[in-house]
C-alpha cells in the first residue's frame, strides 16, 4: 500500500522521498500523533479544572450558607 500525502494540492508518494524526506516524514507523523494526544489530554484536564471549579463553587456556598448542596443532590 503506497503512503502518500498532499503539499499544495499535489499528491506524493512517501516512498518516492529521499532517507532524509522519509525521516522528515516520520518525525512529522510523530509531531501529527502527539498534537492529537495533547489535544486529548488538554480536553480531559479542562473537563477536570471545570468539575473543581464546580466543587470550589458548592464550597464556598456551603460555608456561607450552611446548606450542603452535593449532599442535597447525590444519590446516596
Amino acid at each position: 500500500m503506497a503512503r502518500k500525502f498532499t503539499l499544495e494540492s499535489l499528491d506524493y508518494d512517501v516512498d518516492d522521498l529521499t532517507e532524509d524526506g522519509q525521516k522528515i516524514w516520520s518525525r512529522m507523523l510523530f509531531a501529527l500523533q502527539k498534537l492529537d494526544e495533547l489535544s486529548g489530554q488538554h480536553a480531559l484536564l479542562t473537563r477536570a479544572k471545570n468539575a473543581y471549579i464546580e466543587d470550589i463553587k458548592n464550597e464556598v456556598v456551603q460555608s456561607k450558607s450552611g446548606v450542603d448542596f452535593a449532599a442535597l443532590f447525590s444519590d446516596d
